[in-house]
C-alpha cells in the first residue's frame, strides 16, 4: 500500500488529500455540535447547512495558502505554520458568517470550537503521514548504513533532518566535544561523547561517520581524523549547504575526506597583500590551462579581474573544459573578464608568435609540459622537445613580444635527478635562468617555481588509490619505504602566484612543504578512512592488501627541493629563494643544438648525453631488455 501510494502521480496525491480534508472539516464539525451539546450529535434541518459550508469554506482558503503544493514526507515546522495560519483565516471566516446568519440557529461557539479542532485534526493528519511515509524508507534502506554525525552544531543538525528525508542510512546518534551536550538528545537522537565512538561501532554496527564540522581548525579535524584511524568505519565529509538545504542529499552527495585532510597538515595561507599588484587590468596567457595545475591558475587569475585571459593548451578538451568552468565563473562572480582559448603546441614556436603578437600578453604562465616520470623515460625525445624547447619557444616569443612577466611551473624532481622528466624540467629551468642573465636586468622578468607532488592532480597517487579502493584492491605501491613531499592543486597555484609578484628576474622559488610524507602511510591513512583494514601478515582477515611492485625506471625513493645550500627567504614565510648554478647563455646555447639534433635523430644516447653534461647530479637510471626497446 505504501510503495502504490509513493507511485500516484501529483495530481492524484492532491486530490487524495483534499478529500482527506474535506472528510476532517465535517468529523470536525460533528465533534464541535457533540462537545457543544454534551450528546452525540446527528444533524437536522439547517444544522446540515453548516456541514456544507465548512469543507466549502476551508478548501479555498487551502488552495490559496498552498498547502497542496507540499510533500507531506518533507513537512516540517515551516508548513505546520502555514496550516495553523490557513485555519486561523478559515475560522475567522467562518465565526463571522456563523455570527451573521442567525436564521441557521446554531450556537455560535462552534464558530470557535470546530476550527481548533479542524487544526489539531488537519496537523496530526500531515504529521502522522510524514511519520507514515518516510517510515518506509528508513525500513527499505536500514541495512544500507548506519551513520554518526560528528558535530551535533548547526551543520550537524541540519544534515540530519536531510538525511531524515533522503532516507538513505539509520542515524545512530551524534558525537561532539562538548561535555555539555553529551548524554542529551537533539530530535530524538543521543549526543554521545568520542570515547564511546569504538564501542558504539561494535555495538551498534554503525559503518559510517560523517564530520560536520564546518567551522573546525585543520590541526583539530587533523587530531579527529588521526583518532579514528583504529575504528573500521568510512569516514566522510559533509556536502555543501545547498545540498543540505534542497532536501536531496543521499549517501552519494557525501563526500570522500579531501586531500588536505590526508596530507594532514595546515596548507598554505595566501598572502594577499603579494598578490595585490600585478595581473589587475592585464592580459595573462597560461600554458597548459586544461591540466591540473594550468586549470587552478586560471581559477585563481581570473578572481584578480585581468583584462583578458589567455588559455593555452593542444589538449581539445581539457581546454574547453576550463574555458566554459570560467565563463560560468565570471558570470556568476559579475567579473568581466574576456576569456579567450587557444588551441596549440608550445613545440611549435610560429604558433606561439602569433598568439604572442596578437594578444600581447603581460603575463605569462608556463604550466605546458609532460611530467609523468616513466611515460617520459619511455619517451625521452618527446619529453625534451615539449618540456625544454617547449620552454624556449615560449621565452622567445615572450621576448619578441616584450612580455613583462615569465613565470615556469617546475618540479622537485628537477634536483639531482635520475630520470628524464626531472633533467628536463632542470634544463628548462637553466634555460630560463639563462636567459634572464643574458638579459643583464633588461626585458621579461624570467622566474621559476619548483614544488613537490600535487595531491589529487592527473597521475597523482590520491586518485590512483582512491580507484583501486572502490575496486576492492590491491593498493599498488613501487617500494615500501617511497617518501614525497605534498602539497594540493590550490597551495601550487597560489605558490606560482606568489613568486611571480615576488619576482625581480632569474630567481628559483621553492616552498618549504615541512616533512616528507611515506607513501605507505598515505596508503594506510586512505584504507582506514574508508571503513575497511589493510590486509598483511599480520591481518591476514584485511579487506585490502597494498602490493609492493618495485620502483619504476627513473624513480627515487625519496625527492628534494634543492640542489643547493642555504636558500633566501621571502616576503612569503613559507617560500624560499634557492641558489642555482647555471650555465652561460652562449654555452648553453652550443649545448641545446647539440640536444636538438639529438631529439630530430631520436638518439637517445646523445640526449642523455647532454642531459649528464647540463645537468647537476643527473644520473641515468638502469632499464630493462624491454623498457630499452620502448625506447
Amino acid at each position: 500500500m505504501h510503495e502504490y501510494m509513493l507511485t500516484w502521480p501529483r495530481s492524484l496525491k492532491q486530490v487524495a488529500v483534499i478529500l482527506l480534508d474535506v472528510v476532517l472539516a465535517l468529523v470536525a464539525t460533528w465533534l464541535a455540535f457533540s462537545l457543544r451539546l454534551d450528546t452525540l450529535h446527528w444533524p437536522s434541518g439547517l444544522q446540515w447547512w453548516v456541514y456544507l459550508l465548512t469543507p466549502t469554506l476551508a478548501v479555498p482558503v487551502f488552495v490559496r495558502l498552498g498547502l497542496y503544493r507540499a510533500i507531506f514526507r518533507y513537512t516540517g515546522l515551516d508548513a505546520l505554520q502555514t496550516i495553523a495560519r490557513a485555519v486561523a483565516i478559515y475560522g475567522f471566516a467562518l465565526f463571522v458568517i456563523l455570527l451573521s446568519q442567525r436564521w441557521l440557529w446554531v450556537p455560535r461557539s462552534i464558530g470557535v470550537l470546530q476550527p481548533i479542532i479542524f487544526l489539531l485534526l488537519v496537523g496530526g493528519s500531515r504529521a502522522l503521514a510524514r511519520f507514515w511515509l518516510a517510515g518506509i524508507g528508513r525500513r527499505r534502506v536500514a541495512s544500507e548504513g548506519r551513520l554518526l554525525i560528528y558535530g551535533a552544531g548547526e551543520a550537524g543538525v541540519q544534515t540530519a533532518g536531510a538525511i531524515a528525508n533522503a532516507q538513505q542510512f539509520v542515524l545512530v546518534g551524534f558525537v561532539d566535544d562538548d561535555v555539555a551536550k553529551v548524554g542529551r538528545s537533539i530530535n530524538g537522537v543521543t549526543v554521545f561523547a568520542p570515547q564511546r565512538i569504538p564501542q558504539l561501532v561494535e555495538e551498534r554496527g554503525v559503518t559510517d561517520i560523517l564530520l560536520a564540522l564546518p567551522s573546525a581548525s585543520r590541526a583539530r579535524r587533523n587530531e579527529i581524523i588521526a583518532g579514528l584511524h583504529s575504528v573500521p568505519v568510512h569516514v566522510r565529509t559533509l556536502p555543501g549547504m545547498s545540498d543540505l538545504a534542497s532536501g536531496r542529499v543521499t549517501v552519494r552527495n557525501f563526500n570522500e575526506l579531501d586531500v588536505e585532510d590526508l596530507l594532514g597538515r595546515d596548507p598554505v595561507v595566501p598572502e594577499s597583500h603579494l598578490l595585490a599588484r600585478k595581473t589587475a587590468a592585464q592580459v595573462v596567457l597560461v600554458t597548459g590551462a586544461g591540466g591540473s595545475i594550468g586549470s587552478e591558475l586560471c581559477r585563481q587569475l581570473v578572481m584578480e579581474q585581468p583584462r583578458q585571459m589567455l588559455l593555452f593548451d593542444h589538449n581539445e578538451f581539457g581546454l574547453y573544459s576550463i574555458h566554459q568552468e570560467l565563463q560560468a565563473l565570471c558570470s556568476a562572480r559579475g567579473l568581466a573578464v574576456d576569456i579567450v582559448a587557444l588551441l596549440g603546441s608550445v613545440s611549435n614556436p610560429r604558433r606561439l608568435a602569433e598568439v604572442c603578437g596578437l594578444y600581447q600578453p603581460d603575463w605569462v604562465y608556463h604550466a605546458a609540459a609532460y611530467k609523468h616520470v616513466p611515460m617520459v623515460e619511455s619517451n625521452p625525445a618527446e619529453g625534451i622537445a615539449n618540456n625544454v624547447f617547449g620552454t624556449l619557444n615560449m621565452a622567445r616569443a615572450a621576448m619578441e613580444s616584450g612580455v613583462g612577466n615569465f613565470v615556469l611551473v617546475s618540479t622537485d624532481k628537477a634536483v639531482r635527478p635520475t630520470n628524464v622528466m626531472g633533467a628536463s624540467k632542470r634544463m628548462a629551468e637553466l634555460v630560463l635562468q639563462a636567459l634572464s642573465d643574458f638579459q643583464k636586468g633588461a626585458g621579461t622578468r624570467f622566474s621559476m617555481v619548483r614544488f613537490g607532488n600535487v595531491l589529487g592532480s592527473s597521475g597523482s597517487v590520491v586518485p590512483l588509490f582512491r580507484s583501486q579502493v572502490a575496486s576492492g584492491g590491491p593498493l599498488t605501491l613501487t617500494h615500501p619505504d617511497v617518501t614525497r613531499y605534498f602539497m594540493t592543486i590550490p597551495e601550487a597555484a597560489q605558490l606560482v602566484l606568489h613568486a611571480g609578484a615576488m619576482a625581480e628576474g632569474g630567481e628559483v622559488f621553492v616552498l618549504d612543504m615541512g616533512a616528507p610524507v611515506k607513501i605507505m602511510q598515505l596508503a594506510r591513512r586512505m584504507v582506514e578512512l574508508s571503513g575497511l583494514r589493510v590486509r598483511d601478515q599480520a591481518h591476514p582477515e584485511g579487506d585490502i592488501e597494498i602490493t609492493i611492485t618495485g620502483l619504476r625506471p627513473g624513480e627515487k625513493l625519496y625527492e628534494e627541493l634543492l640542489i643547493g645550500d642555504n636558500p633566501s627567504p621571502t616576503a612569503h614565510p613559507r617560500i624560499m629563494k634557492a641558489h642555482e648554478e647555471f650555465l652561460a647563455w652562449p654555452d648553453l646555447l652550443v649545448q641545446l643544438e647539440v640536444l636538438r639534433a639529438a631529439v630530430d635523430n631520436s638518439d637517445v644516447a646523445a640526449i642523455k648525453q647532454v642531459l649528464t653534461t647540463c645537468v647537476h647530479g643527473y644520473v641515468e637510471a638502469p632499464h630493462s631488455e624491454q623498457q630499452a626497446l620502448a625506447l
